[in-house]
This record gives structure tokens, C-alpha cells and sequence, in this order.
């Protein structure tokens, strides 16, 4: 499936505190990643309800020379809200090519697609 194409946007509240959540952990690159996120464009969602999201930088973005490509090394799972039937209801992957955050990907456990990112305070750094 091809992601949709969206006129070029700042990060909203939601994608910016997810980032910075995640880049505040410790790990290659993390430093300049999180420096990244006030230079950061939304390009295109994955579907037409998806909250996952490619982005782009704008060309006052500095790459993270030693972050590797692909996945943050960083395991962020997404606890349940009480009373839910899933204990953990997914986990939160940033992607990142060429040294610059690329992409927020909400991989769900159940069978209903997210219709907004969790609050920070409920995603489990590992």
C-alpha cells in the first residue's frame, strides 16, 4: 500500500511528544535526533486512518551521523488503558534513513487500528 500524500506539515502535539519521549533515550544518534523534531515536516500517513507517518526534514535539520538506518533501538511499548482487553496495545517504532527521523509507525496488537498516538505517560520505555 502506498502511503498518502499530504501537503507538507509541522509535527502536531501528539507526534511531537511521542519523539521526544523516545529520542530522550540513550542510544546512538539520540542527541542530534532529538534536535531534529522542531525541524521536522509530516509528508504522507500510511492510510487514509493510520496516525503513522512519513517525515521529512527541512534544510535547517543537522543529521545524526551516528544513528543507524531503520529503527530506533529503542523498544517503546503502549500499556492499556484500564479495563482493556489487551494488557499492551502495541508499540511505537521511529524510523530513521540517511542520519534524519523519517517516520512514526503505530504497530497495533489488536483488531482495531489506532485512531490517535498514546499519551507519552503511557508508552513503556525497555
Amino acid at each position: 500500500m502506498e502511503p498518502i500524500q499530504i501537503t507538507p506539515r509541522k509535527l502536531n502535539a501528539a507526534e511531537r511528544a511521542v519523539l521526544q519521549k523516545i529520542l530522550s533515550t540513550e542510544f546512538p544518534g539520540s542527541v542530534a535526533l532529538l534536535a531534529q523534531i522542531d525541524a521536522c515536516e509530516v509528508v504522507s500517513q500510511w492510510d487514509e486512518q493510520s496516525v503513522s507517518v512519513d517525515i521529512v526534514p527541512t534544510a535547517s535539520a543537522s543529521p545524526a551521523r551516528d544513528a543507524a538506518n531503520g529503527p530506533v533501538p529503542v523498544t517503546a511499548t503502549v500499556q492499556g488503558l484500564p479495563g482493556d482487553e489487551l494488557p499492551l496495545e502495541g508499540e511505537i517504532l521511529i524510523w530513521v534513513a540517511g542520519g534524519y527521523i523519517s517516520g512514526i509507525e503505530y504497530a497495533w496488537y489488536g483488531d482495531e487500528m489506532p485512531t490517535k498516538l498514546p499519551e507519552p505517560q503511557r508508552i513503556i520505555i525497555d
